[in-house]
């Protein structure tokens, strides 16, 4: 894995958007964790990241590159309105999907909604000028603690990684879930 400081990857930004553009699994900083991320629609992608955490089947979530994708993707309800604003935050509302390819299969492989965020963090720019859905999932083995810094990240999941943005620790807790596919919304705390 390459590691970048935060200010290294911004001073070269332009390289790394296309080099993230391209078949990248990266790790990078949120408001909340450190996340493992890719390029959403690239179903090679997405399972090698589920390799990487050695979990399958379970739904991924995807930071979204703007509010307007969010709408145009998902099924937002007028009562639901509300949660779109909450973004950016540390939440991830769950949506049903209108898009059959605005994501790879095995992103949620069993039914038809979608975790979204929009992370209160300058890296959601760079997400937006990727204009595209990226994975947003904690970076850890399932079921283990999620690590609190690059330098945590165990060798066997740093080799599958290609690129690693350094913003030191990170001592935050996994968004909380927000369940927008039903009529009243469901919080749920993890």
């Amino acid at each position: 894995m390459k590691i970048f400081t935060k200010d290294e990857f911004l001073k070269d930004i332009d390289s790394h958007i296309t080099h993230l553009s391209y078949g990248s699994v990266f790790i990078y900083p949120t408001d909340t964790l450190y996340g493992l991320g890719c390029d959403a629609r690239n179903n090679a992608l997405v399972q090698r990241i589920r390799r990487i955490k050695n979990s399958y089947g379970n739904p991924m979530s995807v930071i979204a590159p703007s509010k307007d994708w969010i709408k145009t993707n998902c099924v937002v309800k007028p009562e639901h309105e509300g949660w779109l604003k909450k973004l950016p935050g540390p939440y991830t509302l769950i949506f049903e999907r209108k898009c059959k390819d605005c994501i790879a299969d095995d992103v949620n492989p069993k039914n038809n909604t979608l975790g979204v965020r929009i992370p209160n963090n300058w890296f959601a720019d760079v997400v937006k000028k990727l204009d595209f859905p990226v994975i947003t999932t904690s970076i850890n083995v399932h079921g283990q603690e999620p690590c609190k810094s690059i330098a945590e990240v165990p060798a066997n999941m740093g080799h599958m990684v290609d690129i690693g943005i350094d913003e030191g620790i990170i001592k935050g807790k996994p968004s909380t879930l927000v369940d927008l596919t039903g009529t009243e919304p469901k919080v749920i705390e993890r």
